[in-house]
């Protein structure tokens, strides 16, 4: 199948990378163009760790190249840029064509309905709980060090109606690790990115300022891990008071992961002594915030008061960063504004995340 991936960084490669080793036809588009140009000039692509790879990828110098022949599109770069490349796709997007956001963020298929519906097209939008694989790119920019392809991964789609053909697509492209759950609502509460993000890099952003190399595992200490463990028990409140199910973080580690269950900081020190723990990051200017803060934390908060389930913890993470990078880390987020979400009930909200819209 041929397969346009939005986005040029260390997912949409390693993605790329997957494919095209399982005899798909990916096609990479980077909105900048500046990652993919040695590629586009006829450099291979390779893949090492977890995915191994090595060879030629199409590159598309356009959204419209990269959409418009494709038989799945998959959204695979930060959140931050995820409404630059829906607004980017949006005019060449036709229905039935599925559309894959990996990891889905802050309700990001509810900006894309909303605008595709405008337009007249109906299509399933397949949202995941987290991303397919994890890994760094490489400096010379051909390359990925795969760290980790993860075993299981949470999907639901929008309308709620194409789960099962939502489900046999993922299968057909990635292989069998997809949990179907339920509904978009419950994915926007399995994401633990940035929960876990917010006690890593609060707690080590001295290291981060300073451009050190650290294992990221090795330092999800006790101390670390309780943090995170705190985070998880307001989302998985929330989640509850929605009546919906969703994954521990002991439980995502360990599916994701290949660890057996412990506390959190013994399963990172597990990833850590196997040499899966990963580095952490290299600067403050990081995903960890500028992502996971706007895009993560603050639509959990969201959740949490609309469900009358405050996520204190989440609220001053959010504040603590905003204070620390000397900007309103709330205002970054360009996708929640335009739908208005704090406006409904419980049962409006459910409802909205499982139909699709009308023009």
């Amino acid at each position: 199948m041929r397969i346009g991936i939005l986005g040029a960084g260390a997912i949409a490669f390693g993605m790329a990378a997957f494919l095209a080793k399982a005899g798909h036809q990916p096609v990479l588009w980077s909105p900048s163009g500046v990652r993919t140009r040695r590629l586009m000039e006829g450099a291979a692509l390779t893949a090492t760790g977890a995915v191994e790879f090595s060879g030629p990828i199409a590159i598309a110098q356009s959204g419209a190249e990269a959409v418009s022949e494709a038989d799945a599109v998959v959204i695979a770069l930060p959140a931050n840029g995820h409404r630059l490349v829906f607004d980017a796709a949006l005019p060449y997007l036709k229905s039935g064509q599925p559309v894959i956001i990996s990891s889905h963020s802050s309700f990001g298929a509810l900006y894309l309905s909303r605008r595709l519906a405008e337009r007249g097209v109906s299509l399933p939008i397949i949202v995941w709980g987290t991303t397919l694989l994890t890994g760094r790119q490489e400096a010379d920019g051909t390359g990925v060090a795969v760290n980790t392809v993860r075993q299981k991964i949470d999907v639901a789609t929008l309308p709620k109606t194409a789960a099962s053909q939502g489900k046999v697509l993922c299968t057909e492209l990635f292989g069998d690790r997809f949990v179907e759950r339920d509904g978009l609502l419950a994915i926007a509460l399995s994401n633990l990115n940035p929960q876990n993000h917010l006690g890593i890099a609060l707690l080590n952003l001295t290291r981060m300022e300073k451009g050190e190399k650290w294992g990221q595992g090795e330092n999800v200490t006790p101390a670390v891990g309780q943090l995170i463990e705190a985070l998880d028990l307001e989302r998985l409140r929330i989640a509850e008071s929605f009546g919906l199910s969703v994954r521990t973080v002991q439980e995502h580690f360990s599916l994701s992961f290949h660890v057996p269950k412990g506390t959190v900081s013994d399963m990172n020190q597990q990833m850590h002594r196997e040499g899966r723990g990963g580095f952490g990051p290299v600067t403050a200017d990081s995903r960890y915030i500028y992502e996971d803060v706007p895009f993560g934390l603050v639509p959990t908060s969201l959740l949490g008061r609309i469900v009358g389930q405050p996520a204190l913890l989440h609220e001053a993470g959010t504040s603590l960063f905003s204070a620390a990078m000397g900007r309103n880390l709330v205002t970054d987020n360009d996708l929640l504004p335009d739908l208005a979400l704090e406006r409904l009930s419980p049962t409006a909200l459910v409802a909205l995340c499982e139909e699709w819209p009308s023009a």
